[in-house]
């Protein structure tokens, strides 16, 4: 890992504040969070455990400086969002470092975050422009309808640990550049590359005070105010299906926009006409990067009975020579799983799946690193002879855990895909791209890819989900509909008759 110790990017750098009203300010609390490193299990840093009385700071000043922020014109807030991409790639260095330490990603990980974090960036920088209305003739006569589109308001922002700088970028880009005031809650795990460095670089592009506001601390002690705050308009939220059922219903109390993206269970289909070697290769990378601990990852691979102990010898045979340790090491592709609680979760699923009758190939066990107490990497693994309904497959073990199931033909291939709540995405290789079409056409999910694997995300291609996978959209115009609302304005040129 590069050395940043003079940078204010760093891990090393001052992050014990919380960012209200363009000020690095206390927190009302006196208590602070230790950040882990989950390669080493050391404290790296500690950050504000902030309270309702910053929460509520945090909207307040959102609020003051909302409406002059939306009446910045585009092209200036346009230029600001550029300046902030510039500040960005200057310090794409120590950026990578920050979700190396903070998030256990692999160098793998943090260069796909830094580039999806870019193309988010650039992509919103074009919002201020396309925020346009439209013109509507009317029936009544000598009326003319003028159709306006205007930033809603003030966005709460809640992102995860997993991928914590894209998704929370995601989100708050496109939001201010639509003329939207933000306040942002980290996840605990990265309460630094998901959210404190969101407001340096902020403050380095320039931003008016108020745009962005950024808060720590515990969900289980600020998240109900977060989520359900009055003065919130959207609420966007990447986590869990169980914590966004929550999030969305303190959302609703007070009516606003909630975008939800959610739990998946991803499927990767190989029928008996796949190129096998494509489909292994798109099978490690979807199930095995960043521990699999990605919403769109491989949950199930659904192979046919005819290719299947091919596969599965091909798929251990590949999850075995997988660079296995800490995320410090610049070869390793499988490190960490973020904390203790994610990491017993899914060892649970692997053993409950192993009592109900499959086969463990490989892993299912923790890897010993170094030097570390209590080591959180999990050895890749596969699992055979797997039915829908057994742990492994039913949950979203969110782990490298790579359960394999068999199929005797579509039909039953498409009844053991959509046999799930989730609708996130999935894959599917059957050879022909025709049929590997029509195959995607049945799956009830938002998102698929054919010839390939489920892990794809560009910023000017809609991104949601399906059921428990959410609701709302990213990416685009779907998430500039979501920060917008359209304004009617009738103008009635001449006196109108009325009935009475």
């Amino acid at each position: 890992m590069a050395q940043q110790s003079q940078s204010p990017y760093g891990i090393e750098g001052k992050w014990n504040q919380l960012y209200i009203d363009g000020e690095w300010t206390d927190s009302a609390s006196d208590e602070m969070i230790a950040v882990e490193d989950p390669s080493t299990r050391e404290t790296i840093t500690h950050v504000p455990s902030g309270i309702d009385a910053d929460v509520d700071e945090a909207y307040e000043a959102a609020a003051d400086a909302q409406n002059e922020w939306a009446a910045t014109p585009p092209a200036r807030r346009e230029e600001l969002v550029r300046k902030l991409l510039g500040a960005f790639e200057d310090h794409s260095e120590q950026i990578m470092d920050l979700l190396t330490v903070e998030a256990g990603g692999s160098s793998v990980m943090a260069g796909t975050s830094i580039h999806l974090a870019e193309d988010q960036l650039a992509e919103a920088a074009t919002l201020p422009r396309r925020m346009k209305g439209e013109h509507v003739r009317s029936n009544v006569p000598d009326k003319e309808n003028i159709v306006e589109r205007d930033p809603k308001g003030v966005v709460t922002v809640i992102s995860p640990w997993n991928f914590p700088l894209n998704l929370s970028m995601r989100a708050v880009a496109p939001a201010v550049a639509a003329g939207n005031t933000v306040v942002l809650k980290p996840s605990t795990n990265t309460p630094v590359v998901g959210g404190l460095l969101f407001a340096r670089l902020f403050e380095e592009a320039g931003f008016p005070d108020g745009v962005l506001n950024v808060v720590t601390g515990r969900g289980s002690e600020i998240g109900d105010r977060v989520a359900g705050h009055p003065e919130s308009d959207v609420v966007s939220f990447t986590g869990s299906t169980p914590v966004g059922r929550r999030v969305a219903s303190k959302a609703g109390e007070n009516l606003a926009v909630a975008a939800m993206e959610l739990g998946g269970n991803n499927v990767h289909i190989v029928t008996d006409e796949a190129d096998l070697e494509t489909a292994i290769d798109a099978a490690t990378f979807g199930s095995f990067v960043h521990q699999g601990q990605v919403c769109i990852s491989i949950n199930r691979h659904l192979v046919h009975e005819d290719v299947y102990d091919e596969y599965v010898d091909r798929l251990t045979e590949r999850a075995e020579a997988l660079p296995v340790g800490t995320a410090h090491d610049p070869d390793t592709i499988v490190g960490p799983i973020i904390d203790e609680s994610q990491r017993e979760e899914m060892l649970e699923y692997v053993g409950e799946t192993l009592d109900a009758g499959a086969t463990l190939e490989t892993g299912g066990e923790t890897v010993p690193i170094d030097g570390v107490d209590d080591s959180l990497v999990v050895a890749p693994t596969v699992l055979s002879n797997v039915t829908n309904d057994m742990s492994a497959a039913c949950f979203e073990h969110f782990g490298p855990i790579a359960p394999v199931i068999p199929f005797s033909d579509i039909d039953e291939a498409v009844e053991l895909a959509n046999s799930t709540e989730y609708g996130l995405s999935g894959s599917v290789h059957a050879g022909d791209l025709g049929i590997g079409k029509a195959i995607a056409e049945r799956l009830e999910t938002g998102m698929v890819h054919v010839n390939d694997q489920p892990i794809n995300d560009e910023a000017h291609v809609p991104f949601g989900g399906t059921g428990a996978s959410g609701m709302g959209g990213y990416n685009s115009e779907d998430f500039l509909e979501e920060v917008t609302e359209k304004k009617w304005i009738s103008l009635q040129h001449e006196p109108r008759e009325y009935p009475f």
